[in-house]
């Protein structure tokens, strides 16, 4: 079969399209064949090797999993024993934040797939999982927000918040939506009740209070946190030195801010694809590439520009 492999740590030029075994089907596991995946900041931070400590995970000094690739979305071609609510034929999406996605096929643990709702387009399903489960997990799981509360959501344009936002409304929140300028119209679009272009206002300085604070870039200070939250969601983090900053502060601050990896998982996945099937979330696509430009695409979100997500299709 047909995979991008990395060989050694670098930028997209390292990615390689090679023939390579196909997978075997484990228990509680079922073989996939992917029909779409999509671009996520986490592919380049693991091709690149960055930040370092990262290798500790995936390997020091060479990638441990040659194939990169998280988000997926395809058929099932085989099934694992022990395997009981998937079969044969079922349009599946999920996550591998391990790698091994961009392929072919993929060996996927059930435990993190869904099955796709009917008449979903796969480059769609595809978007889901990394973004959409941190934007949940943030808002739902650890932000615990209400219905009723109001939320501030930094970084509103891209893969994460651009869910971020339709979620919050989805179960009943007020949104402020902090996004550039030029974004405006496409955040207003999601269902934001207010916007902040951070290019017209000093978010620094921004003194207005929320319920539940969000960032997704990772450039608010733990001061900002302070000044606009009741309570605070850690997501991104621009650099290691201001996450470690940030962190440092809360160890000695009772300010209740959380800072997580979302964890990939059947049933938060079939909530997603729930909204998804109830009209509650749509997932904007800025580009859809062909498989053989996975690394293009790489190179396109690597920009930090994109508004939502960034699709790659294997078969049309």
């Amino acid at each position: 079969m047909k995979a991008f492999t990395k060989r050694t740590y670098g930028g997209p030029e390292v990615l390689q399209l090679e023939e390579v075994e196909m997978p075997t089907v484990k228990d509680h596991s079922i073989l996939v064949k992917v029909m779409a995946n999509s671009a996520n900041p986490a592919d380049w931070h693991i091709l690149r090797g960055k930040p370092f400590f990262a290798r500790l995970s995936f390997g020091l000094f060479k990638p441990k999993e040659p194939i990169l690739g998280s988000d997926f979305a395809g058929i099932i071609k085989e099934i694992g024993n022990g395997v009981k609510d998937f079969k044969v034929g079922d349009h599946v999406f999920g996550e591998m934040l391990g790698g091994g996605a961009f392929a072919e096929y993929a060996c996927v643990p059930t435990e993190v797939c869904a099955k796709i709702p009917e008449h979903i387009d796969f480059p769609i399903m595809a978007s889901i999982p990394v973004a959409g489960l941190t934007a949940y997990q943030a808002l739902i799981t650890h932000g615990k927000i209400k219905a009723g509360e109001s939320v501030l959501i930094n970084g509103a344009s891209g893969g994460v918040g651009h869910f971020a936002v339709q979620l919050a409304k989805a179960y009943g929140a007020k949104v402020t939506a902090v996004c550039s300028l030029r974004n405006t119209d496409f955040v207003r679009s999601l269902g934001a009740d207010k916007i902040i272009a951070y290019d017209k206002t000093n978010i620094h300085q921004y003194k207005d209070n929320y319920d539940l604070v969000i960032d997704t870039h990772g450039n608010l200070t733990h001061s900002d946190y302070k000044r606009m939250g009741k309570r605070g969601v850690m997501v991104g983090f621009t650099t290691m030195k201001h996450m470690f900053s940030v962190l440092m502060s809360n160890a000695i601050s009772k300010f209740p801010l959380t800072q997580f990896t979302a964890q990939a998982n059947s049933d938060d996945l079939n909530i997603l694809a729930s909204l998804v099937q109830e009209g509650k979330i749509k997932i904007h696509l800025e580009n859809t590439y062909p498989y053989t430009k996975i690394p293009e695409a790489i190179t396109f979100i690597e920009q930090m520009r994109t508004r939502g997500k960034v699709a790659m299709v294997w078969e049309i």
